[in-house]
This record gives C-alpha cells, structure tokens and sequence, in this order.
C-alpha cells in the first residue's frame, strides 16, 4: 500500500480567486468594478464586490454542471468591463484556466496564439463565435462553446443562462497553488508571442508585491487602461475604472475623456502605457491643467524617458508619484524606479548609459550573466558579471513564470539552472548593475547590433540622438553590409524635413556620433515619419520590422 503523505508533504491549497472572496467579505457593498464604456452585454455599469463573487461564484458552478473539468483551457474572448472579471474569476472558481490572447497583435497571429493555447472551450461574445465559424482550423481542438450574449444557433449555453440557472451548487474547486491558473500570451513585440503559464501561486506573488511597492490604498478607485492589469483590481481590493477608451490602442485614447473620468470617479491611481501617459501630459500641459486627484501612476509596457516622466511629473499634483517597473509578460514587476529617481539618472541616460530601472523589489532577484544567444544547461559562478559590465538580465523569484505552455525548447531556452540548482529565467534584455545596485536597462539582447569592432546596443545609442531637438525618435538597426554588419539609426523626424535640411541634420547626427564613445562607429542616418510600433502599449519601435526596410533603402543607394 502507499505510504500516507505527511503534513509537510502536502502541496500548499491557493486559488488567486480567494482574494476576490475575502476582498467581498471585509467590503461587500464596495464596488469593485465601474465600467465607463458601455460594452458590459448586460448594461450594467456598476458591480460591487459581494455581487462581482457571488456571480462569478454561481457562474463557476455553471461551467462544472456544463461539464468542463478543472484543468480544461478555455479561450476568453470579451470585451472590457464588469463581465470580463466576472468570467475570469468564475473560471479560476471552477479550476479552469482562461487562455488570454491580446487581439491587438493582428487578426492572424491573433487566431495563431489561440490556437496554439490548444482552447478545449469558447467563451465569447458572438462575434468571438462568428469568427470561430469562419476560421475552424484554429479551434480544432474545441469541444464547448459559452456566448457571452446571445447565442445565433451555435450552442445555447450563455452566461446569462448558466447565471440564472447554474443547476447544482458547486463550492470553489481546491487548487494547489502550483496548478496552472491562466495562459497568457506574450504581445509578440520583439519576437513570436508565447503562452506564459501562471500559476495560482504566480499571481498572488504578483498581487502582494504590487499591493506592497506601489501605494495602492484598499477601495480607492483605479483607473484600468490595461484589462489584464485590471485583473488584479479586486484581488487587492480596489475598485476598477474602465474608461471609455480602445484598450487594444492605448496611443489613439482621448486625453479629454480621460481626464473626465479621472476627477469625476476621483480616480486615485491608475496603470498606463507610455504612449497613452504622454497623450494625458500634453494635453494637461497644453490646457493648463493637473491631474487632480491621482496620487499613484504606474507607467509600463516600455521604458519611460526622463523628458516623459519630468512631463508627467509636472502636471500631477504635489506629493503622488509615477512609478516605472521594470519586467516582462513572464516575469512583473522585478524592479520599479520612481520619477525623481529617473530625473536624477537623466544625465547618464542622455549620455548612453541606458535606462535606469532601479532596485528589484523584495522578493526578487536579478543579476547579469555575460552575454550569449546559445542555450545554457548550468549557470556558473564564472558566468555572471561584476557591476558596470553589460550582459543579460537573469531573474527568479514568486513572479518569474517557469515555463511557456507546450514550447519545451523555448522553456529550455529561457530558463537556467543556477549554482545552486534554482531555475534562472534569462530575460533576453541587455543591461548592467551599478555600485548601489541599481540595474540599467540597454535594450533587447536579439536587437544589439554586432559588428567587427564593437556591440552596439539600442537603448544606450538612440539616446545620444533622441537629444536633438529635431529627432522624435530614433532607432538602432544593423544591416549586412558584405561580410559586416553596417550599424544605421534610422530616424523619425518631430516634423517632415526638406532635403536640405535632413542633410545638415545627418552632418550634425554624425558629429553628435563621434563624440560619444558608445555611439563612435555609426555614419549612416536614414529618415522614416511614422515608426512601427507594438500595438499592446504604442511604445516599443518595432525595430526588426525597421531592420529589413533599412536594407532596401540602403540596396537602393548602393552603386549599380
């Protein structure tokens, strides 16, 4: 017979979804989500976090009488609003993990990802349904449809039937905290998006640490510009704001209706993208106005320059604070910075020092191994670098995801065991650490440009050319040029210049280049309005798409 397991032998009881129940027990008549935009089926704006845990509660016994057992991988497809946390905690509830796929990536890879997250159900808005139809070859494995809506003949179960009538009551599934709780999908920004496995125990880490690091004040009000951040609203017990806004082009919101909802929900902090926070800062700026109210932002999704933090800072009101963490779809947050750290970092940041992230967070630890695009079996002593030396970020810690969903050499890849035996997930970011232990973010590791001389990398470079008032932005590509590897920085102009004028402003490029050591080997300027960017937060430049439309340009100046 086998032995009984002790006390200390059994695995540790979790479901992220707790946090909702015990948030609805201490603050039942608190509203958890308020929903602005209007796209909530049921026309309900407002849900309170008694009723947000008694739904998805019913909702979640809905789902184990239809049939789905714990583990079973459910695609979301839904729009923003009260429903979405509704579905997401029912699922968690019910043992089932939610597969979570950013639409703003584009229609193919977007149906690409799901298919990959092998989804065994569908629970979406009809028009998730219709494109199911359309597209079968990405649901194959598809056993179970669930409409959020109406149902047009393609299946009769509904949220709202299964809300009404769940059949037999069901308490919460028992997770261990190392079950698989979600697959999320990376935006694909910087390289193919791969699903991150979270665990149950993954996402309490990442709410206690958020809860811990960035000022959040149970029951004050959150604005959610990013529905998956907004996920971890009532899990720490703050009330979601969904503003009336495209969430999938952050970059593209209307400041002035930000700003609405911001004083008259008397927003108190709110998480943002770069693109969407310098929209709000130039507005404010241009109006004459302060972000009344708000006393914490968290700025992510790219690194923030210090001129957008110095804007930023400006227009909020004296004492709040803007936050930027550093980290990555498969590990966040590992280190933040705030805007007075980054304006006093500014001066090296400008000189092509890179981007100063500030300490890891407690719990977290990061370190910079040298640097290597080969895969790793073991993490040696010898392979990390002392401070000052560039290399590749390393992580591990409660919020480090250990593996991709089904992508064994991907995983391999990514993770390293270290001295010690713990995993190490490698980031694929560049960077150093400084004598007070602060890390210096230098750019992607697969975007560093090698030539015969030197690495150069993005980050640290376009700086040295961002200063110029004439540059919105630049960006750092290497074309092969022969048997080298030619560095160019391409250019995005702050307003379209005449052929006179880009050519002086390449003459005053090309001296800015030689004075700067980082930046010595570049004398090839090209010049491009409208730079690609990852559409998830507007802000990372979609440099390899810039790489290969560089070696056109430059194929057409070469001699015949």
């Amino acid at each position: 017979m086998p032995q009984s397991t002790t006390e200390h032998e059994k695995p540790e009881i979790f479901n992220i979804a707790s946090l909702l129940t015990a948030a609805a027990l201490v603050s039942p008549d608190a509203p958890a989500v308020v929903s602005r935009n209007g796209s909530d089926v049921r026309g309900r704006h407002l849900i309170t976090f008694g009723e947000l845990d008694e739904d998805s509660t019913l909702l979640a016994s809905g789902f184990i009488n239809l049939g789905l057992e714990p583990g079973t991988r459910v695609a979301v497809l839904t729009g923003p609003g009260p429903d979405f946390h509704m579905v997401i905690y029912a699922l968690f509830k019910a043992g089932l993990v939610p597969v979570v796929v950013d639409p703003g990536m584009g229609v193919r890879r977007f149906m690409e990802c799901l298919s990959e997250g092998k989804p065994e159900a569908l629970l979406g808005i009809p028009k998730a349904q219709l494109l199911s139809l359309l597209f079968p070859n990405y649901f194959k494995t598809m056993k179970k449809r669930i409409t959020l809506g109406r149902s047009w003949g393609w299946g009769r179960a509904t949220v709202s039937k299964l809300l009404n009538n769940p059949g037999t009551a069901h308490h919460p599934v028992e997770t261990r905290a190392t079950d698989t709780a979600a697959i999320l999908f990376t935006s694909g920004a910087t390289g193919p998006a791969k699903g991150v496995v979270y665990t149950h125990k993954m996402f309490g880490a990442q709410v206690e640490l958020i809860g811990n690091n960035f000022d959040l004040v149970p029951l004050e009000k959150n604005l959610i510009t990013f529905p998956l951040f907004g996920l971890f609203t009532p899990a720490l017990r703050l009330t979601g704001v969904i503003p009336e806004m495209d969430p999938v082009r952050p970059g593209a919101a209307d400041p002035k209706k930000i700003m609405t909802t911001i004083l008259e929900e008397n927003v108190k902090s709110l998480f943002a993208s770069p693109a969407l926070l310098k929209r709000l800062a130039l507005h404010a700026k241009s109006n004459k106005l302060r972000i009344k109210g708000v006393k914490t932002i968290i700025c992510a999704g790219a690194p923030v320059l210090p001129q957008l933090a110095a804007d930023v800072k400006e227009v909020l009101e004296e004492g709040a604070s803007l936050y930027t963490p550093y980290g990555a779809s498969e590990a966040m947050p590992l280190t933040k910075i705030e805007a007075r750290e980054i304006a006093e970092a500014r001066g090296m940041s400008e000189q092509g020092f890179g981007m100063c992230v500030g300490k890891p967070v407690p719990g977290t630890e990061v370190m910079v191994m040298a640097l290597t695009d080969k895969p790793m079996k073991k993490l040696k002593e010898e392979d990390l670098l002392p401070q000052g030396e560039i290399g590749e970020f390393i992580a591990r810690g409660p919020v480090v995801a250990e593996s991709y969903f089904e992508l064994p050499e991907e995983t391999a890849a990514t993770m390293v065991p270290g001295p010690d035996g713990t995993p190490w997930r490698r980031m694929g970011d560049t960077g150093w650490k400084d004598v007070s232990g602060r890390l210096w973010f230098c750019g992607r590791k697969s975007q560093r440009v090698v030539t015969k001389t030197s690495t150069l990398f993005t980050i640290s470079c376009e700086a040295t050319f961002n200063n110029h008032p004439l540059v919105s932005r630049s960006a750092l590509v290497g074309v092969k040029v022969g048997a080298d590897v030619t560095p160019v920085i391409i250019v995005e102009p702050a307003r379209k210049l005449p052929p006179a004028r880009w050519t002086a402003l390449t003459e005053e490029l090309t001296a800015m280049a030689k004075a700067n050591p980082r930046t010595r080997g570049i004398t090839t300027f090209l010049m491009k309005m409208d730079f690609p960017m990852d559409i998830r937060h507007n802000a990372k430049i979609g440099r390899e798409k810039l790489a290969v439309w560089a070696e056109k340009e430059l194929a057409k100046a070469a001699p015949a």
